[in-house]
């Protein structure tokens, strides 16, 4: 009697974070399916959960927590019998996830991608990649000469964090390695470096993540090349600092080599990366971003603050003047570009005068995108033993003040859009009604930008998502426009 083969394991993932954390899920899950197990988006029927977590700042921390706990309930009230817990909180709380949370089978770190394998009961080996040794590290390749000054002040310590794995991650994926889009069939993420070496004091992500490493140049143009094979229209580059890209390698504007080759690729609609260093904008870089039609005219650039005085105590350096020269220099050289940035509300020592300074700088950069985060003390980061906190109640009122001040100031940028005829990316109905359909143009980022509305199809009965359309631009509103197809 021939017996029934068994049914592939069924395995669930949230993906928390980044876009960066997303591709390492896919990694992990084109890992898994090309072991034989299923993917599946319903956690009640999984038989292995796995949670890749964010721990950036403490908001980030709580919903990893949260979503632990809540996947945990599955062990009882669904098939689930593993839990995986991946990410950056395994980096930071490797012991305490596993004492705390019983329920947790078992921990994949930032850097120990291709163990979820073994973590997941899959004992099937990996596929080969570049290298030789079990994980991808790349041996052999000299580092940023500040990576290395960084370590020698001990930038990547780690020795206090309990149960911290001592060797910092280097792993790094590559073409070869199965991985399993989870954006849908028209956009993706590519990721062309890892790690940082910078010494901002407020961020933790090097301890985390490991020192700066690129990707082989023609390892990413492979990826890029394969996945616009596949119908893929819209690549994002991402990193912790793409501009950073191949200095590793002696590569000298690395990544406007990068974007030139792969603008290059038929059928690649657009192409874009985040985030830009703001010293790292070269005019290399610039003349690229404005040659190629397909590489979208965008440009996200975390700046964390404009008054100098804070800016030295966050190891940033720079000043409101300087950021308003590059960005002068930006919107010359690259005519209409949308600049996007993020700032830090309430960091520790910021006087009133210095979030003044703040606040005219934003009026004066009037930037298209903006988000502020409030400071959040990271145990681990430097800052975290700076004096004058500044209190909780303050950093929410200046959050606020600031994100107003924005809202006006999109407001009236967004009005000029209207009776403008753009190409919009539409990805489907909108989640507010289904009588409005949504979608991007090259000016918004996946995920975290405002969104075009469509209320009318035009000559359409229906649209197709990930497809492309011409729009016009019929109402404006804070963050958001109002399209019709043409």
């Amino acid at each position: 009697m021939l017996e029934t083969p068994a049914r592939p394991k069924r395995i669930g993932f949230v993906s928390l974070g980044c876009p960066k954390n997303l591709v390492d899920s896919e990694v992990m899950m084109g890992l898994l399916a090309h072991a034989g197990a299923e993917l599946t988006t319903s956690p009640e029927s999984a038989d292995v959960l796995v949670v890749n977590t964010c721990s950036f700042i403490d908001s980030a921390k709580q919903e990893s927590v949260d979503t632990i706990l809540e996947m945990a309930r599955h062990k009882v009230t669904g098939h689930a019998q593993k839990l995986i817990v991946a990410g950056c909180l395994v980096e930071r709380y490797r012991d305490e996830i596993r004492k705390n949370i019983p329920e947790v089978d078992a921990v994949v770190g930032t850097g120990e991608l291709e163990s979820i394998l073994a973590a997941a009961g899959l004992d099937t080996p990996a596929p080969a990649t570049e290298t030789a040794s079990p994980f991808n590290i790349l041996s052999g390749v000299a580092a940023r000469a500040e990576g290395d000054l960084r370590e020698s002040q001990g930038r990547f310590s780690r020795t206090e964090w309990d149960g911290a794995v001592p060797a910092l991650p280097q792993y790094l994926y590559d073409h070869t390695t199965p991985r399993l889009l989870a954006t849908g069939k028209s956009s993706a993420y590519i990721k062309i470096a890892e790690g940082c070496d910078h010494p901002c004091s407020f961020c933790v992500i090097p301890n985390l993540r490991g020192k700066f490493r690129s990707r082989r140049f023609e390892s990413v143009v492979s990826e890029a090349e394969a996945l616009v094979a596949r119908g893929v229209r819209e690549i994002t580059l991402v990193g912790q600092d793409t501009t950073c890209y191949g200095e590793d390698f002696g590569l000298k504007d690395g990544l406007a080599q990068l974007l030139d080759r792969l603008a290059r690729i038929e059928g690649l609609v657009w192409l874009r990366f985040l985030y830009a260093y703001p010293n790292k904008i070269t005019g290399r870089l610039l003349e690229v971003i404005a040659t190629h039609a397909n590489i979208c005219k965008y440009l996200d650039v975390p700046l964390q603050h404009a008054s100098p005085n804070v800016l030295k105590r966050m190891k940033r350096g720079a000043s409101a003047d300087i950021f308003l020269k590059t960005i002068e220099k930006v919107r010359a050289a690259v005519p209409g570009i949308a600049l996007r940035t993020s700032f830090i509300a309430g960091f520790p020592g910021e006087t009133e005068a210095d979030f003044n300074i703040l606040a005219d700088f934003v009026r004066e950069a009037k930037f298209d995108w903006l988000g502020v985060f409030g400071y959040s003390d990271e145990d681990g980061s430097q800052a975290f033993s700076l004096d004058e906190k500044v209190p909780q109640r303050t950093i929410e009122a200046r959050k606020r003040k600031l994100m107003k001040l924005q809202q006006g100031l999109s407001k009236n940028a967004k009005s000029a859009w209207v009776g403008r005829t753009l190409n919009v990316l539409v990805e489907g109905e909108s989640e507010e009604t289904p009588l409005l359909w949504e979608g991007r143009t090259e000016f918004h980022a996946p995920e975290i930008d405002g969104k075009v509305y469509i209320n009318d199809f035009g000559p359409h009965e229906a649209l197709e998502a990930g497809r492309f359309y011409s729009c016009e631009i019929t109402e404006a509103h804070d963050y958001d426009v109002v399209a019709r197809i043409l």
